[in-house]
């Protein structure tokens, strides 16, 4: 077996953004400006994640879905929340400047309904020194096709392609479990210039309200993540590595270090801490703390070497 890895073992880089580790946050699942009011300072002076990815913004400011937003399963949380948010205007001019003052890289996720929104959003925000990448939730049917972008691969291709020429910045396509086949949508974000995908996005579900013999979610129904989603996730990862060359940020119930690294082996080259971070704030420094005798137990001697691993 290797010797166990120095925390210095886990630094890596995703679309060339240098990363101390492989530990990022899953869009909306860590809000730093609720975190400090609850927390203080301490939550952003030992900051659990090596990236941070916003809450996904829209041009807008969004309420969310009405109430109730969120049912525990016996492995997992069904959500419904819906992308609330400030807007484009309300993000750039006051939400940004706390995330800028983050020690760590910052990925802007973003979502619009049509690609002329789409310019506008990636314009702005890519425009900002503090910004290193941006995500692409493509969850929204186009208003123009009718079309999911991100359950069509010709969609996804023809918006990387509108959004590629606007910035130099990497654009990250974070891509939906809810089709036959995710490796054709994520080849042709590939195709149309995607510097990589995220994956993956929650599974559709729903609950029924045992009192009233109703939907519990406002909104009807939601999305399935966490532990009960991890075997779909690592064999989407699996099959989306070993059709795209572009990297993967791989998430889906990651809870510990252990199942990060069952990612990293499934072709992914960073993880994402999601439902996780519901139960402990801190639950991406736990992942983190626990690489370096998972990668060892295994008989890694470092990231790199997990990370060049690609199983049959």
């Amino acid at each position: 077996m290797a010797d166990l890895p120095a925390r210095e073992a886990l630094a890596t880089e995703i679309c060339g953004i240098p990363l101390d580790g492989p530990v990022l946050n899953g869009s909306g699942t860590f809000d730093v400006l609720a975190a400090r009011q609850v927390f203080g300072d301490v939550l952003i002076d030992e900051f659990p994640f090596d990236c941070y990815v916003s809450k996904t913004i829209t041009m807008n400011p969004r309420p969310g879905n009405p109430p109730y937003r969120l049912w525990e399963t016996p492995s997992g949380m069904i959500n419904s929340i819906g992308l609330p948010g400030p807007g484009l205007d309300g993000f750039v001019n006051r939400d940004l400047r706390l995330l800028a003052s983050l020690e760590v890289p910052l990925i802007v996720s973003v979502m619009a309904d049509c690609i002329e929104d789409f310019v506008v959003l990636v314009e702005r925000v890519a425009a900002e020194d503090a910004v290193d990448g941006i995500e692409l939730n493509v969850s929204c049917p186009n208003v123009h096709s009718g079309l999911i972008v991100g359950e069509q691969p010709a969609e996804t291709e023809a918006l990387l392609k509108a959004l590629r020429p606007l910035t130099a910045k990497p654009l990250i396509v974070k891509l939906t479990p809810n089709v036959a086949n995710p490796h054709e949508v994520a080849m042709g974000a590939e195709a149309g210039g995607a510097d990589a995908v995220s994956m993956i996005n929650t599974v559709k579900a729903a609950a029924i309200d045992p009192q009233t013999s109703r939907p519990w979610l406002g909104a009807g129904a939601g999305g399935l993540s966490g532990p009960a989603v991890r075997p779909i996730a690592l064999a989407q990862v699996r099959a989306v590595s070993a059709a795209i060359e572009i990297p993967i940020i791989g998430m889906g119930g990651i809870t510990d270090a252990e199942s990060a690294l069952e990612f990293i082996l499934a072709g992914a080259r960073v993880i994402a801490v999601g439902t996780e971070n519901f139960r402990d704030p801190k639950a991406g420094t736990a992942v983190t703390e626990g690489l370096p005798a998972a990668l060892a137990r295994r008989g890694f001697g470092s990231l790199a070497e997990a990370q060049a691993v690609t199983l049959a």
